[in-house]
């Protein structure tokens, strides 16, 4: 890795973690289209690439939400039984079952289109709600570890550490941003660093490239271990409305463009 991409890479991470952290999303998930279309990063290769990004800039985050007393409680512990297992299924098919690029670009379209039309209408829908419309009911914590291994398995395959996708689940069903937002986090953290372990040990059995890109992963890492904690930072001060359809529009937006290269 020479100097301009790793410079590249690091602001990647910060401006994309300082955006997405407010709500509980690592910036992984947007991340990936720039390391496959701008950084030059092949695949499987990115996916574990994208995991240790997590692993770095992770802590920025949860060190500012730790501080605030904002990890503590059950959701996190579910979150992270739910996932940890899931994202190891979500490795060992990511190397041997979807190893093709156009495979790929199917699953990232499919996984963020429905994610940003999701989040973009559930804020809609919030934000027109009346005072006397019915408040969603408590999600069960059996329902949350059963979704948190579902999405576990995706982010294993998908290089997001999995809260990344169970976070907007959990506030379209109307729990608030500052209750899962640092749990989403630190089931993030927690996930991608088996993950990352996993995909370094299928390297020693399988061909090609698997194992993560580490000085890239570790220059986009350490811009979103500082663009995390401002995120976390900000989070009393920004607008949930805004952020939450800021979010839905980008993974809509990168959906999209995925969507289009399969059809050409």
């Amino acid at each position: 890795m020479d100097w301009p991409t790793g410079l590249l890479g690091f602001a990647a991470g910060l401006l994309i973690s300082v955006a997405t952290a407010p709500v509980g999303v690592s910036g992984a998930v947007f991340l990936l289209p720039v390391q496959v279309s701008v950084l030059g990063v092949p695949s499987p290769a990115v996916t574990p690439t994208n995991l240790l990004y997590n692993v770095v800039a992770g802590p920025g985050a949860l060190l500012r939400h730790h501080r605030s007393g904002g990890l503590r409680g059950p959701l996190t512990r579910l979150l992270v039984l739910g996932t940890v297992p899931g994202v190891v299924v979500g490795a060992v098919i990511r190397v041997f079952a979807v190893p093709g690029p156009s495979v790929f670009r199917l699953l990232i379209a499919v996984l963020l289109l429905p994610l940003g039309g999701w989040l973009c209408l559930r804020t809609l829908h919030r934000a027109a709600r009346t005072a006397a419309a019915r408040e969603p009911s408590e999600v069960s914590p059996r329902t949350i570890t059963r979704l948190a291994m579902a999405v576990g398995v995706a982010g294993g395959i998908y290089g997001i550490g999995g809260g990344s996708l169970l976070g907007p689940i959990l506030v379209g069903r109307g729990m608030p941003v500052a209750k899962v937002a640092p749990a989403a986090l630190a089931g993030t953290f927690v996930t991608s660093v088996v993950g990352a372990g996993t995909y370094a040990l299928l390297s020693l059995t399988a061909t090609g490239d698997i194992a993560p890109y580490w000085s890239l992963g570790l220059a986009c890492g350490l811009g979103g271990l500082c663009g995390g904690y401002l995120g976390a930072r900000l989070q009393p001060r920004l607008p949930e409305t805004a952020l939450r359809l800021l979010l839905g529009v980008l993974a809509l937006g990168i959906g999209g463009l995925y969507a289009i290269q399969i059809v050409r």
